[in-house]
């Protein structure tokens, strides 16, 4: 038995549902996005319900609207009579999926739901269902195969369902400007919400843990401030505290070779000038970017007067999950 042929077959075939799909978006899916974004403009939610494999579909479409910003709970369709229309309002909108439209726990909702001012978008593979019938908007997801050898276990459907679910939950984002800064909100845990939540100043080793020398200092006198520090780097200021420069392990090593006396000379001398620098109030994602633009390990953070406040060491960005 070829294995990977059949597991290509299963593919292909969802692969073509899909396209097939594609080219039934039309001017339902319009309205169902305007039904949603006002719905959410009016501070209301979106409340899915399914049956079966479709309710497990719709699970995860409501985790995705929540997470991009978009309330949504699911409804348990086997006890909504029985108290969990609780969690109906008015001014919801219910996004209802079942592939038939004539699931009974379904259909014997929808006389209660009708009491409450909602709107309702169906998803079903049956425009002449009760359930699209009874629906504001239909989005079909209808299918010609599943993926099943026995043309029986919900595959393609389901994937139409998700797919479709997922198109509606991205184009509701663009439509309601959601942006990155909005999506870390929701996703402080992940590397993309710490990078796009914190700031320099969280992340910055501050004056404390700095280096700070003038230029008159000898090289071996840095060194030894920088070890004491254990900081990759020596800040160089002038006698007002201001930024002068910056020099590196990899200064020293550079100009190890070729200056024999260089321990007893002034840091003035091998110092890198105008270092690039940051603002302790920018994000973490700035610093990022500085770093990989400039190929340099270590920035020098400061503040409105240009005097260093803190340092921010590319080892920081690990210890931090930024990187």
């Amino acid at each position: 038995m070829d294995f990977v042929e059949k597991a290509k077959r299963v593919i292909q075939i969802e692969l073509n549902e899909i396209q097939r799909l594609l080219a039934r978006v039309d001017e339902s899916f319009v309205r169902a996005v305007g039904l949603l974004q006002r719905a959410l403009e009016n501070r209301n939610k979106i409340v899915v319900v399914g049956v079966g494999k479709s309710g497990h579909v719709g699970e995860k479409i409501a985790a995705t609207l929540t997470s991009t910003g978009a309330p949504a709970v699911v409804l348990n369709s086997l006890n909504a009579l029985h108290g969990d229309l609780g969690v109906v309002a008015d001014g919801d909108v219910i996004l209802a999926l079942s592939y038939s439209g004539e699931t009974d726990e379904l259909i014997n909702i929808l006389p209660a739901l009708a009491r409450f001012d909602v709107k309702i978008i169906s998803m079903t593979g049956n425009a002449k269902s009760f359930l699209a019938q009874n629906s504001d908007v239909h989005l079909d997801v209808q299918i010609e195969q599943e993926a099943c050898p026995l043309n029986l276990a919900p595959t393609s459907s389901t994937t139409a369902m998700l797919v479709l679910g997922d198109a509606l939950a991205m184009v509701l984002l663009e439509a309601r400007g959601f942006q990155k800064e909005d999506f870390a909100r929701y996703h402080p845990g992940g590397r993309l919400g710490r990078t796009l939540l914190l700031k320099v100043q969280q992340i910055m080793r501050k004056e404390d843990r700095m280096a700070l020398v003038t230029p008159s200092t000898t090289v071996r006198e840095v060194l030894h401030e920088m070890a004491k520090k254990r900081a990759g780097s020596a800040i160089i200021i002038d006698e007002k505290g201001a930024l002068l420069g910056i020099f590196t392990h990899g200064d020293f090593g550079r100009h190890f070779q070729t200056e024999p006396q260089l321990l007893e000379k002034s840091v003035g001398d091998f110092m890198t000038r105008n270092p690039i620098t940051v603002r302790s109030d920018k994000l973490a994602a700035e610093v990022l970017h500085i770093l990989e633009h400039h190929a340099i390990d270590d920035l020098v953070v400061v503040d409105e007067q240009n005097a260093p406040i803190g340092i921010v060491d590319s080892q920081d960005l690990a210890r931090h999950k930024l990187i």
